[in-house]
């Protein structure tokens, strides 16, 4: 027996997620930096079109 999920439409309450292009983040090239607090990531688009977040 399966439990039916009921229908449910988004809240205009709730707010879209910010999205971004990985592209505009790395100005078009395939490395951006991103910092968070006192840490710095570094954001790679590799060839095959990942994105890989490293610290």
């Amino acid at each position: 027996m399966t439990a039916e999920i009921p229908n449910r439409t988004p809240s205009a309450a709730v707010p879209a997620l910010p999205r971004y292009e990985a592209t505009d983040l790395t100005s078009g090239g395939d490395l951006a930096e991103i910092v968070l607090g006192d840490q710095i990531y570094r954001l790679r688009i590799t060839k095959a079109g990942k994105l890989i977040l490293t610290k």
